[in-house]
């Protein structure tokens, strides 16, 4: 059996190379190899007709005789042998050998084929053939031709669009590939695989006539074939394109230092600018913009590959929500030079106080005076639940007894993304107490303690202290801090993702703070009362209530990313109606829709799906209010542009669990050759008709030139 190593244009998913046996596709023309038998009967039988001579003296021509027979018949066998080899491969061109490549397709009548092209930003990059989206096009187009016309294709983008799920005949998948451009939404290699094997399984009972090629830039940051699916039969080829490589510089994202913004009071705003380039950059203009008008500039310098933080002070001069855009100048690639974010600086905050304090109500007395705060109190009895959504912060206020009706809504509050303080009556019912502590996540109640103890630490990194005290190593022993003379001890068996913001001499704590679902609950150990501490009356009691009420104020609406996330969030209470129409608008691009919105629990989810395609700020309006201003961003993944090399693609394709993995290397191979290599195996009747060629040639050569030199030797007298 004849073994055959081809070198195929491709590099295949296997643990070693293998060297498969030759078959033929017209094996009936090896019985044309009797036919060999025939120079070798011309040869056996020698046709040729001698001439008589006669000599006087044959002593000399014996010798000549015996000389010249053996290199005689050596040049006979030479020449034997190249008719019968040259005859032998032009027999065996003629039944058409192949060495299998060990991916062959199964042949079938009809074969569906789904091809992705890759249309991200990245691939707006230049390549050696130009711009790598057109560069993919033209062998998309070429992989297409490259089968029949009676095949089934399938043209997929990184959009996922319902017109892309369904199989076309070859002149529609060109028409359709004529149409792809540029857009914002990434998808990782397991997206991609995943879905065009749900198409692929779903349209064809066998899914070993099926072929799926990714025509890609192959960014590292999208190649996750760790997580691509393993049980199929469906052959995948990739395609890499190679890019040459740019220099890029990205705004990967910003957050306010507090989580509110107040009314011509300096924030500030922290930008993470990254260097996805090899080369230092310096002095990069960075600008803000609020609602069209620039408030902050900076120049920055970025170490190559590698990001920096840079902080921006701004004011803002109008309440409402705020249409931010943080801007840099970055030549050629541009779609991430823009970072959109919105806020929202509220006019007041609403604080619901629940209780009637037996002495004075400090906190109506430290609320009431400043006008940005909207504070009313009610008693335990004329609470409405209704109002609790529109509240920012909810203090129960000495109440004795908490009904049950009071601790389901004030944990629904709080899971929701509320705030909550919770001071202790002096005459708590200590049962009452702990069931709603540890509804809310918080340690319950275990006693009291009537042992005077001073506050001898205090959590200054945490929000609501770290910028009330001058910083310093021994802050703690450096101030005068409050002292309880008795106090309701926390039992620490628990677990719960309590902090102690406040700590006595002894370890108990005197004032936590609890995360739990989407909000925080404060706990006090004391009442507001002079025989119990003198914390009401300490000069750290003002800036604690204060800061506990601004960072109930979340302001800041969190991005959303193009492709990525379909939906967002909105409190209903800012809607009107039930059945009023919402609107989701951006004036700039001219785009309004009415966007899909389900309600879930005091929250209404907005689903845009993949109507949103540009940057940009986004307002939800309902009639004429605008209900939120929501932001959307291009995919930061698309910013660094690190790709993987044909081998390295080989090397992470091996370590995958995909079966049927074959990377196209098309830098030095023809592409529809490639393909055919790949499903019918390596063709080799070109080589045999070579080899038949050249053992013509030496035929010739033999006859014509090869002469046995004469050894004659005259004999002596």
């Amino acid at each position: 059996m004849i073994l055959l190593c081809s070198g195929l244009g491709c590099l295949r998913n296997s643990e070693s190379l293998y060297l498969h046996s030759m078959q033929f596709i017209y094996p009936a023309f090896l019985f044309a190899l009797a036919a060999l038998a025939i120079p070798i009967i011309i040869h056996l039988f020698n046709f040729r007709r001698f001439k008589k001579l006669y000599f006087t003296n044959v002593r000399f021509l014996k010798e000549i005789k015996q000389d010249t027979r053996s290199k005689s018949k050596v040049k006979h066998l030479l020449v034997l042998i190249s008719r019968i080899l040259a005859l032998g491969f032009l027999i065996l061109a003629f039944a058409q050998p192949y060495i299998p490549s060990g991916t062959e397709i199964k042949k079938s009548a009809s074969r569906n084929i789904s091809i992705f092209v890759d249309n991200s930003f990245s691939m707006n990059s230049r390549g050696s053939n130009g711009i790598l989206l057109d560069d993919a096009k033209r062998k998309a187009r070429e992989i297409a031709l490259s089968y029949k016309a009676s095949d089934r294709f399938q043209l997929l983008t990184n959009e996922f669009e319902g017109r892309h799920q369904r199989l076309l005949t070859r002149d529609e998948f060109l028409q359709e590939l004529d149409r792809v451009q540029s857009g914002s939404a990434s998808r990782n290699v397991s997206e991609i695989m995943s879905r065009q094997a749900d198409l692929l399984a779903g349209k064809t009972g066998d899914e070993a006539s099926a072929s799926a090629f990714i025509i890609s830039d192959f960014q590292k940051s999208i190649s996750d074939f760790d997580n691509s699916i393993s049980d199929t039969l469906i052959q995948f080829r990739l395609v890499p394109l190679e890019a040459i490589t740019e220099q890029n510089i990205s705004i990967d994202t910003c957050f306010l230092e507090t989580p509110y913004v107040l009314l011509n009071a300096p924030a500030e705003l922290i930008v993470r600018i990254r260097n996805n380039g090899d080369k230092n950059a310096e002095n990069i203009p960075l600008k803000l913009l609020i609602n069209d008008q620039q408030r902050a500039l900076a120049s920055v310098n970025i170490p190559a590959k590698s990001s920096t933080d840079t902080r921006l002070s701004f004011t803002v001069n109008r309440h409402g929500w705020q249409a931010s855009r943080l801007s840099i100048s970055d030549y050629p690639v541009s779609f991430d030079d823009n970072y959109y974010f919105s806020f929202n600086v509220l006019e007041k905050i609403n604080i619901l106080s629940i209780g009637s304090p037996k002495e004075r109500d400090y906190l109506n007395i430290l609320f009431r005076s400043d006008p940005y705060f909207d504070y009313s109190s009610v008693t335990s009895g004329q609470v409405n639940y209704s109002s609790f959504d529109s509240k920012h912060f909810i203090v129960l206020n000495e109440v004795d007894n908490i009904s049950t009706g009071l601790e389901h809504e004030l944990q629904r509050y709080v899971e929701n993304g509320g705030s909550c303080l919770i001071i202790p009556s002096e005459s708590a019912d200590l049962k009452n107490y702990s069931s709603l502590y540890q509804a809310l996540g918080c340690n319950p109640v275990s006693g009291k303690a009537e042992n005077p103890e001073k506050v001898s630490a205090i959590e200054f990194r945490h929000p609501v202290f770290s910028d009330v005290f001058d910083r310093g190593k021994n802050r703690n022993e450096n101030i005068d801090l409050p002292i309880a003379h008795k106090y309701f001890q926390f039992s620490r068996g628990m677990k719960s993702r309590e902090e102690a913001l406040m700590r006595l001499s002894n370890g108990n704590t005197f004032l936590a703070v609890t995360e739990s679902g989407k909000g925080k609950t404060y706990t006090l150990s004391v009442p507001l009362k002079d025989e119990w501490s003198n914390f009401h009356r300490h000069a750290i009691f003002v800036p604690f209530v204060l800061k506990a009420a601004l960072l109930s104020t979340n302001s800041v609406s969190a991005p959303s990313i193009i492709g990525r996330d379909n939906e967002f969030t909105v409190n209903r209470d800012s809607i009107r109606g039930s059945e009023t129409i919402l609107h989701l608008i951006n004036p700039e691009l001219g785009f309004d829709i009415i966007p899909e919105s389900r309600a879930l629990s005091n929250k209404l989810i907005v689903a845009v799906h993949d109507q949103v395609k540009q940057a940009g700020n986004y307002s939800l309006t309902s009639g004429d209010a605008i209900l939120t201003l929501h932001s959307f961003n291009y995919d930061r993944r698309e910013s660094d542009l690190s790709y993987l090399s044909p081998e390295e693609l080989r090397r992470l394709a091996d370590k995958s669990n995909i079966n049927q993995l074959t990377v196209i290397n098309t830098t030095n191979a023809d592409l529809s050759a490639s393909i055919a290599e790949l499903d019918e195996g390596k063709r080799l009747w070109k080589y045999f008709i070579l080899l038949c060629l050249i053992f013509l040639a030496v035929e010739i050569l033999l006859i014509r030139y090869y002469q046995p030199a004469k050894n004659i030797q005259a004999a002596r007298p």
